[in-house]
C-alpha cells in the first residue's frame, strides 16, 4: 500500500491507478468500475501524461482505515480487483504504467505533482512497455507417487537387528532418491526459465507460492514473469507450448498464462534501466511490491496473470 502523499486538505482522497500518454476511450472509462465506494473514473492531466484516478472517501481510504481494511483478506481481494479494473480501463490505446495498489493522494494537485516529479522515469517505462506484454509461468515439481505404507508408520521396525537395519537402509535410500528427484526438478525448472528468457525482453522471479495457495502437494519451484515483444509472441508461445504439454521435462509441471498488462515490469519507483536481464535469486520478492500481482500470497488472482 502506498502512503498518502501530503497535500492540502480535501473532502476526499484521490486514488491513482495508472499512467498513459493517450487518454483512454471515454465510453470505456465511463463504463469501468474502480472502487465501489468511490466516484467515476476520470483522467487527470499531469506533465503531458494522463493519470487515471478516482475520488474515494477519506473515511474508508484514510491511512488508518485502509490499513485496517487491507488486513482483512476479503477487503484486500476487493481492493486488488478494483485496482486492476482501473488499470485495465487505462489501457487500450497504448502502453500503460500500472501504479502500486492503493496509491493515494490528497487532491489533484498533489497527484499531478507526483507524476511531474517522475516524468522522466514514466517516459522511459512507457517507451519500454510499448507493444510488449507480460506472461506468467509457474513450474512445480511433478507429483510424487505416494510412499509405500508400512515403512514410515508407527509400526516401522526400530530395533537393532536385521529388520531394523533393513528399514534404516530403505529410509536412507528413499531420502537419497527424494533429494535426487528435487535436484533434477530444480535443474529442469532452470532449463525452462533459460529457454523462455531467450524469447523475452526481460524476466523476473516472484516468491514461489506456498502449497496452501497453489493447492498442490508438490512444491512450486519457479514463479516467473516474462516481458515479451508482441512481434515475438509466436516464438515465445511456441517455446512455452513445448513445456506446458509435458514430456520434455518429466520432473516438472509447467503452467502459464498471458498476455497481461506488464505489472512486473512497471515500477515507477525504481530505475527501469536496471530491470532488463535481471535474474533475481530463487525465492526473492520481485517487482510488484504492492502491485496487485495475483499470484503472490498477499494478493488475489487479478482476473489476469496466472
Amino acid at each position: 500500500m502506498s502512503a498518502l502523499a501530503a497535500g492540502p486538505a480535501a473532502p476526499g482522497i484521490v486514488c491513482a491507478f495508472a499512467v498513459t500518454r493517450t487518454p483512454p476511450d471515454p465510453a470505456g472509462l465511463a463504463s469501468a468500475r474502480g472502487h465501489e465506494e468511490g466516484g467515476p473514473l476520470r483522467v487527470l492531466r499531469a506533465a503531458g501524461l494522463c493519470l487515471v484516478v478516482q475520488d474515494v472517501p477519506a473515511a474508508l481510504f484514510g491511512e488508518e482505515a485502509l490499513t485496517e481494511r487491507l488486513n482483512r483478506p476479503e477487503d484486500l481481494e476487493r481492493c486488488a480487483r478494483a485496482h486492476h479494473r482501473g488499470v485495465e480501463a487505462a489501457a487500450g490505446r497504448g502502453p500503460v504504467v500500472p501504479l502500486p495498489m492503493a496509491t493515494l493522494y490528497r487532491g489533484d494537485l498533489t497527484a499531478a505533482r507526483a507524476v511531474a516529479d517522475r516524468r522522466q522515469v514514466l517516459d522511459t517505462l512507457l517507451d519500454r512497455l510499448r507493444d510488449r506484454t507480460e506472461w506468467a509461468v509457474k513450474v512445480h515439481a511433478a507429483e510424487a507417487a505416494p510412499e509405500a505404507a508400512g515403512d514410515t508408520g508407527p509400526g516401522a521396525p526400530t530395533g537393532s537387528g536385521d529388520g531394523g537395519r533393513a528399514y534404516l537402509s530403505r529410509v536412507s535410500a528413499r531420502r537419497r532418491e527424494q533429494q535426487g528427484a528435487r535436484g533434477k526438478a530444480l535443474a529442469e525448472a532452470e532449463a525452462v526459465d533459460a529457454a523462455l528468457r531467450r524469447h523475452a525482453v526481460a524476466a523476473t522471479r516472484h516468491r514461489p507460492q506456498s502449497e496452501r495457495l497453489t493447492g498442490r502437494r508438490a512444491p512450486q519451484l519457479l514463479n516467473a514473469a516474462y516481458l515479451v515483444e508482441d512481434a515475438r509472441r509466436a516464438d515465445f508461445t511456441a517455446a512455452l507450448a513445448r513445456f506446458t504439454a509435458g514430456g520434455t521435462h518429466p520432473a516438472v509441471r509447467v503452467d502459464a498464462s498471458g498476455p497481461w498488462i506488464p505489472y512486473s515490469f512497471a515500477r515507477w519507483d525504481e530505475d527501469p534501466q536496471a530491470t532488463p536481464g535481471s535474474h533475481a535469486a530463487p525465492g526473492s520478492q520481485a517487482a510488484p511490491g504492492s502491485q496487485p500481482d495475483p499470484d503472490q500470497e498477499a494478493d488475489p488472482d487479478q482476473e489476469a496473470p496466472s
